[in-house]
């Protein structure tokens, strides 16, 4: 078995890589960096790098990259890769999403998969608990977090749950072809994660509700404007509605997902000064 693993700087595909490299399994790092140490190059928006990385493959682990995404297929299927595991989100399940910045890409990306004869997997997660890193600035300054909706839920899955679900479609073919909607155990609001900081960090983290408006021109310039009026409009759409739980994660891992608790303790620096 030989599986390619795109996006080797990214925290899904670096703990994917782990758990391959423990238990021996054959895989190729795959880079857009032209020289990372121990990687192919393999940037998903420039075809010219797709065959040299695909060569001798025959399960690809990738990153939702809708530019590229035709001539990847065209590749693939040329190096007679077989199965590919794809990194998508929750959010094309949501009414509108080829037209939402949210969500776009990577249904772009479905639908070329799914026309193509790769077998395919498609791996949907909620929310990254590692979202929570947004918030870190304002933490470290001891200012009051900016939450256009503190109410609105979250489904903050950790990334080593969602690298332990990769690597169990990608080495077990029982569990290839489908879909999976992968969130973590806790629906949970803004507030409710910001108090969990706080616990683990033993001190108050206060938040400050503000406008959308406010919120908008305060991460102009990180934030392109519309995909913040898509976060906005979805996080309204939540606001006071706990999100849906699935029991994916535990379905593929073998294991309860891991709580955002766990992931603010295993991440607990990124918010101390």
């Amino acid at each position: 078995m030989s599986i390619l693993v795109t996006g080797g700087r990214g925290a899904v595909a670096r703990g994917l890589c782990d758990l391959l490299t423990a238990r021996g399994i054959a895989h190729r790092i795959g880079s857009r960096e032209r020289d990372a140490p121990g990687a192919v190059h393999c940037d998903l928006t420039d075809p010219a790098t797709f065959a040299g990385a695909l060569a001798g493959i025959r399960s690809v682990f990738l990153y939702a990259e809708a530019s590229g995404i035709d001539a990847f297929v065209k590749e693939a299927v040329a190096a007679g890769v077989e199965h590919v595991a794809l990194l998508s989100s929750s959010s094309v399940l949501s009414p509108g999403a080829a037209d939402s910045p949210l969500s776009a890409a990577h249904l772009a990306v479905e639908q070329a998969l799914l026309a193509s004869p790769l077998r395919t997997t498609l791996l949907r997660p909620g929310s990254f608990a590692s979202n929570a890193r947004g918030w870190a600035w304002s933490m470290k300054s001891g200012r009051p977090v900016h939450l256009p909706y503190p109410g609105a839920y979250a489904d903050p899955v950790h990334e080593a749950d969602l690298a332990e679900a990769a690597f169990a479609v990608l080495t077990d073919p029982a569990l290839g072809g489908r879909a999976y909607t992968l969130t973590g155990p806790q629906s949970l609001t803004f507030a409710a994660q910001i108090a969990i900081i706080g616990e683990v960090l033993g001190r108050p983290i206060s938040f400050e509700a503000v406008s959308a408006e406010q919120w908008k021109a305060e991460v102009d310039g990180y934030i392109p404007g519309p995909y913040a009026d898509a976060l906005l409009e979805y996080w309204a759409s939540t606001d006071g509605l706990p999100v849906e739980i699935t029991p994916a994660v535990e379905r593929l891992t073998g294991h309860p997902a891991r709580t955002f608790r766990t992931w603010v303790e295993d991440h607990g620096d990124a918010f101390s000064a």
